[in-house]
């Protein structure tokens, strides 16, 4: 059934890219007969199904290289490059979509990383193209494809279903405002992102990538393995070149898990920054819409684009006054601005919880910084780390863990959603699902493919754990729920990451904390506190297979300050030589279809 969800899109898609002279790619089956008629049986006949059509299994180090579009290599490409391309005219918006849909094609049923298909994003791309020759250029995404995660609402011909078949038909009231300043911005929306389904909240055993509407996404590094989640699919499109950029939400992880476990770049942004309205919600208090690209540089574009208050999202009224004039990507530099900075390590906080071999391979990462001129403090520490970090693994509900309810995450948002999902509910046209419990009895009654039972569906192996915890709340909040939202804001905000930022403690700060998000307590406490993070590509992991990323956390609203540090460790990296970089999938396991993928 997914299946079809993106071919019938393709259909439409293809019929229209007739309208557009010459084809994106060459035709490997056009034959003509001695009379210049076209051969049909043989031009039928695909003789040479190796390197774009098949991977090769007898060349594992070349399974799907991508083809060169109208003899341009679009692999790897950056946005400026895009545009210098389309400015040139060498290439147009439509072709480079018509591109990008034949690389989804060769990829997306080892990846599954596309759930649907924008059936009218050629009509937009001729649009743009025409804008384009026109004059108008609106800035630096025109004409460029992008994807969203399915639990971002787009008001055109595409489902907003958080991957499950309750919401399948239902109609969203409006586009979620990041969509629409993408939009406005030029930008190309190709499609929707597969995601873990209900974004992480339905399940505690679950597997990471899957959704009932979406089945298993799957990394292009290692497609056995838990791909990073929950926004799973945006970041697998863009590791594996199937788009330019894509957006993610995050509650507790959300970007920068998937972000660093597929190499590629992830901002999230302080809770406030970006709107989440018109985003199947989890918790007011966490959520926020990140970006994902390949590099900086293209993942701040994005963020430029999509940050700004909003009259449907009151949070966002605290950036007033605290966001740069002209945007973020002002603050884009280079490695020469390391000389001076000073980065602070919490190392007992963090990277002591970290596997010692992929430690081994950050730590030369951050020798390369000292031999840049930035100083390194090891031992800059949250005050209250062994209080408010598990010592084990992400844990949300690490609170109740230690006995004290009163001090966990998980108490906040499990009200939090009950709530804030039937807010989200109510602006829904044409569905019978209006509460969380519609959502579990839908799950019960659809239990073979939404696992609605602990044991039934291996992806859901708790069932729907979480949404019944959420059920139980019954949305009160209590005593338990402000005293532990409380806690959680105040620990790791000013005595936490804040008081290791003041690490001089005279007003001094930190330029940024580096930790090692592949320890999911990293993010964990930046997402409690509601401050921002950005995760770099920074290695492989030599047995997984797996990438790994270097990630950056600061105070509030400190992502002009995050944006400065990461570009200049982004570009020594890729001007050093070293090996801490993002490098490109090796498609392992691309045979594979396990379900739950497995956790390393």
């Amino acid at each position: 059934m997914r299946r079809l969800i993106v071919e019938q899109s393709v259909i439409s898609v293809l019929f229209a890219s007739v309208l557009f002279a010459g084809a994106a790619v060459g035709n490997p089956y056009e034959r003509r007969a001695g009379n210049g008629s076209i051969d049909l049986a043989t031009s039928q006949v695909l003789e040479d199904p190796f390197p774009y059509y098949f991977p090769n299994q007898n060349d594992s180090s070349n399974l799907f290289p991508m083809e060169s579009c109208r003899g341009v290599t679009l692999e790897e490409a950056t946005i400026d490059q895009l545009q210098d391309y389309m400015s040139n005219g060498k290439l147009t918006a439509s072709q480079i979509a018509m591109c990008y849909l034949q690389r989804q094609y060769q990829t997306e049923e080892y990846v599954n990383a596309v759930l649907q298909l924008n059936p009218d994003f050629m009509t937009i791309a001729a649009q743009l193209d025409a804008e384009r020759a026109a004059g108008r250029v609106r800035g630096p995404l025109h004409g460029i494809p992008f994807l969203i995660k399915d639990n971002i609402a787009s008001k055109d011909k595409m489902e907003t279903t958080a991957g499950s078949w309750a919401l399948v038909g239902s109609v969203v009231p409006r586009d979620a405002l990041v969509v629409s300043k993408l939009r406005e911005a030029g930008a190309l929306l190709m499609g929707k992102a597969t995601l873990s389904e209900w974004a992480d909240m339905r399940s505690n055993n679950y597997s990471e990538g899957y959704s009932a509407r979406g089945g298993q996404a799957r990394s292009a590094y290692n497609l056995t393995l838990n791909p990073g989640g929950s926004s799973s699919g945006s970041a697998i499109a863009v590791a594996a070149n199937q788009v330019m950029f894509a957006l993610g939400t995050e509650t507790d992880g959300s970007v920068i898990n998937p972000a660093e476990r597929n190499a590629i770049v992830g901002i999230k942004p302080t809770v406030g920054l970006t709107s989440r309205a018109g985003v199947i919600p989890e918790s007011a208090h966490q959520d926020t819409v990140g970006t994902f690209a390949r590099t900086v540089r293209d993942a701040v574009y994005v963020l430029d684009a999509i940050y700004g208050p909003d009259h449907r999202d009151n949070y966002t009224s605290a950036q007033v006054g605290k966001t740069p004039a002209g945007g973020y990507s002002q603050f884009l530099s280079n490695k020469s601005t390391l000389k001076g900075a000073v980065f602070g390590l919490p190392w007992q906080s963090f990277w002591a919880l970290n596997d010692p071999a992929q430690t081994a391979q950050l730590l030369t990462l951050i020798s390369l910084l000292k031999s840049a001129g930035a100083t390194i403090i090891n031992g800059t520490e949250l005050p209250n780390y062994q209080t408010i970090v598990s010592p084990t693994f992400w844990n949300w509900d690490y609170g109740t863990t230690r006995g004290y309810a009163n001090e966990s995450e998980y108490t906040v948002v499990k009200v939090d959603f009950y709530n804030n999902i039937a807010s989200y509910l109510s602006e829904l046209e044409n569905t019978n699902i209006r509460s969380l419990a519609d959502i579990v009895q839908y799950n019960l009654d659809n239990t073979g493919s939404e696992g609605g039972s602990p044991g039934i569906h291996p992806a859901f192996g708790s069932g729907q754990d979480g949404f019944l915890a959420s059920l139980a709340t019954g949305g009160v909040m209590d005593e338990t729920y402000y005293q532990a939202l409380s806690f959680c804001q105040r620990s790791t905000r000013e005595e936490g990451i804040d008081a290791a930022l003041n690490y001089f403690n005279n007003g001094t700060m930190l330029d940024a904390l580096l930790v090692p998000p592949d320890v999911g307590q990293t993010y964990q406490i930046a997402a409690q506190a509601g401050y921002p993070m950005i995760t770099l590509p920074a290695g492989v992991n030599a047995v997984s297979h797996m990438p790994f990323g270097l990630a950056l956390m600061g105070t509030a609203w400190s992502e002009a300050i995050l944006v400065k540090w990461a570009s200049a460790i982004e570009d020594l990296q890729f001007s050093s030589g070293t090996a801490q970089k993002r490098t490109a999938p090796t498609w392992r396991g691309y045979t594979e279809r396990n379900v739950p993928v497995l956790n390393a």
